[in-house]
């Protein structure tokens, strides 16, 4: 602990204090789950193991500046009650802010993403984990699962996803504690951005639940339909990516708003950078929706779920008459 905590302090600006050791957690956390997967050839915690790592990033992210000063004070000869106060969640609910200068400091926006990045894993990550533990595996991992650095590969991969995801989130809970302060009142973009978090998260759980029914009541015989075509599915052919890719946009537009702004700009160390600062600023929030929308779309998301379907109904023409007229990803909803 007292080497890290000197690493960590010789690290030249408050807002690398935090970031970088949150997203160090992420790579730590998937090694740790990698190694008895990749004994066990198994990938079953695979996708909970993400979930939690995104939830456990952002804690430490929150939680960080607290730890630092109370280890310090504890260094110091403090008594356990005499360390510095933890920051209130209920006092930042009730007026927007808790904490201190010199322990670290909560305000409202940092809660509400929080929050809305635990709530996007949470409900992501026992969805899969439920239907890895029904289905008994992922046809994702039949070809590497038997080989340890490609299957390590895809926890380090994961990790890399966890923190690009996540960096608008990471990146606004480690502005010091000054810059949270400047930076507690409304502005228009956390209007904006929660607005399509809630959209966006609410249309994915939709469009998941849509298709979860729609397997059950094929196993159980109910219909003899070989893909779905109802619901949000008949108006996007993957209306879970849309409300994906729409709720990481509203995270990323609720963290520009402030990463971009003048307090923001001083509090990550970028206030003379100009332009370049403010181009800074907003690709640590823009990478997430733009990482999202790639992997989605051109590498793990659409081009295998589309290039399975089409093998397998390439003789079927109502399949390909959804195709044809279904949009990909944007839905037709008039």
């Amino acid at each position: 602990m007292a080497t890290l905590n000197r690493l960590v302090s010789r690290l030249p600006t408050p807002f690398l204090r935090t970031l970088l050791p949150s997203i160090g957690l992420a790579y730590a956390l998937q090694a740790l789950v990698a190694a008895p997967s990749i004994g066990l050839q198994s990938e079953r915690f695979y996708d909970l193991s993400g979930s939690l790592t995104y939830i456990s990033c952002t804690a430490l992210s929150l939680y960080l500046p607290t730890l630092r000063a109370r280890y310090a004070s504890s260094l110091a000869g403090s008594t356990t009650k005499n360390l510095p106060a933890w920051p209130s969640l209920l006092q930042t609910l009730k007026t927007g802010v808790s904490g201190s200068e010199a322990a670290g400091v909560w305000n409202w926006r940092m809660l509400a993403l929080s929050a809305c990045v635990g709530l996007w894993a949470g409900r992501l990550g026992t969805y899969l984990f439920a239907r890895i533990s029904e289905e008994k595996g992922d046809s994702r991992f039949d070809g590497i699962r038997g080989k340890p650095l490609v299957f390590g590969g895809a926890f380090v991969a994961q990790a890399t996803w966890v923190t690009l995801c996540a960096l608008p989130i990471l990146a606004l809970n480690s502005l010091p504690a000054s810059t949270i302060l400047a930076t507690r009142g409304l502005l228009p973009t956390d209007i904006l951005g929660l607005g399509l978090f809630a959209f966006g998260f609410l249309f994915e759980v939709a469009a998941d639940r849509e298709k979860s029914a729609w397997s059950a009541a094929k196993r159980d015989k109910k219909h003899s339909e070989e893909f779905i075509t109802t619901g949000l599915w008949g108006k996007s052919r993957h209306p879970n990516y849309f409300g994906e890719m729409t709720a990481w946009t509203g995270i990323a537009v609720t963290s520009a708003g402030v990463l971009m702004g003048r307090a923001g700009q001083v509090g990550m160390g970028l206030a003379g950078w100009g332009i370049w600062g403010r181009l800074a600023a907003l690709g640590m929030a823009g990478v997430s929706p733009l990482f999202v929308a790639t992997l989605l779309l051109k590498v793990s998301g659409v081009p295998m779920s589309e290039g399975k379907y089409d093998k397998r109904f390439k003789d079927n023409k109502k399949y390909w008459e959804w195709k044809n007229n279904t949009p990909m990803i944007i839905p037709k909803l008039f």
